[in-house]
């Protein structure tokens, strides 16, 4: 069947992440539903499916409100799947060729006031004897410390930290690993948590760092309520609460205190610098209103 020997092809025989994978597995079978069910086609061959076939299904994900960031992953899923279609299964002409992308809006990343990340923070108890309470405070603090992603704090290992040289070791998008530093505050906690880890059952072996009571390893779908509980506490004005918020928040405190554009983009894993740039905007938007609110040429009418 050719959408699951896409889905091995990608999973083994490229880079792309287990999450990528996922998500490009769940478009296409989306895409196969909308062939099948809405527009009949008696077998399950994708090669037959036309560019107006294409087109209607790019239109009725329009209809549905969908996002148009959402649109272009799905539109990214099926670039794929039909360039692998014509590399390995004899597909001459692939479809997809000449679809026209809806253009991506471009909002500023979101962000957490540095108060209010403080407040966060002092309203969790990182030190607990609790497992669980301990384990959270610290997922919370490291993603904001260290500014990495959700899938590279689940596949953290306990062999990646090193608390005695302050630094982590991370794998990024694309396989790529990458050394991130931390302080003094992050490395007596990843200390008291170790000590309370040792006494939960857990896959040596495996050796995940993020584990449940029970000790099997947390994952993505865990972490979000973690932390949007967390700032929800502290951080209410925020209309986002996710993870990712606290990895806007690490790059834009960063550069806000002096940190160079270079520098935090290595610590981000970001591939283009113009990714690290759009904290930039952000930061100077932020001047721009403190001028306004506090310049008194600027607050005359």
């Amino acid at each position: 069947m050719l959408y699951n020997a896409f889905y091995d092809f990608i999973r083994c025989e490229t880079i792309r992440s287990a999450h990528t994978v996922s998500a490009y597995k769940r478009d296409l079978e989306q895409f196969r539903r909308f062939l099948t069910a809405e527009l009949c086609h008696a077998d399950d061959d994708p090669r037959k499916a036309s560019f107006a076939d294409l087109r209607l299904w790019v239109a009725s994900l329009a209809s549905q409100g969908m996002a148009t960031t959402t649109i272009l992953r799905k539109l990214s899923a099926l670039r794929a799947f039909y360039g692998y279609l014509v590399r390995h299964h004899g597909l001459e002409v692939n479809p997809t060729s000449r679809l026209v992308a809806p253009r991506a809006p471009k909002p500023l990343p979101v962000f957490i006031a540095p108060a209010d990340t403080a407040r966060t923070i002092a309203m969790m108890d990182a030190f607990s004897e609790d497992f669980v309470e301990a384990r959270n405070a610290l997922i919370v603090v490291m993603l904001y410390t260290t500014g990495m992603r959700v899938s590279e704090l689940t596949g953290l290992r306990n062999g990646d930290i090193h608390v005695d040289g302050g630094e982590l070791k991370v794998l990024g998008k694309r396989n790529k690993e990458r050394i991130i530093p931390f302080g003094k505050e992050l490395s007596d906690m990843i200390c008291h948590y170790r000590t309370l880890r040792e006494q939960v059952p857990f896959d040596a072996a495996a050796d995940i760092f993020f584990v449940r009571p029970d000790g099997r390893p947390m994952y993505r779908q865990l972490i979000y309520p973690i932390v949007h509980d967390a700032l929800s506490q502290a951080a209410a004005a925020s209309s986002r609460k996710s993870p990712h918020v606290l990895r806007h928040s690490f790059a834009t405190d960063m550069l806000n205190n002096g940190a160079d554009l270079n520098a935090v983009q290595k610590l981000l894993g970001h591939e283009s610098l113009a990714t690290t740039q759009r904290y930039t905007h952000i930061s100077y938007r932020e001047l721009q209103q403190n001028y306004k609110l506090a310049h008194p040429r600027a607050l005359k009418k």
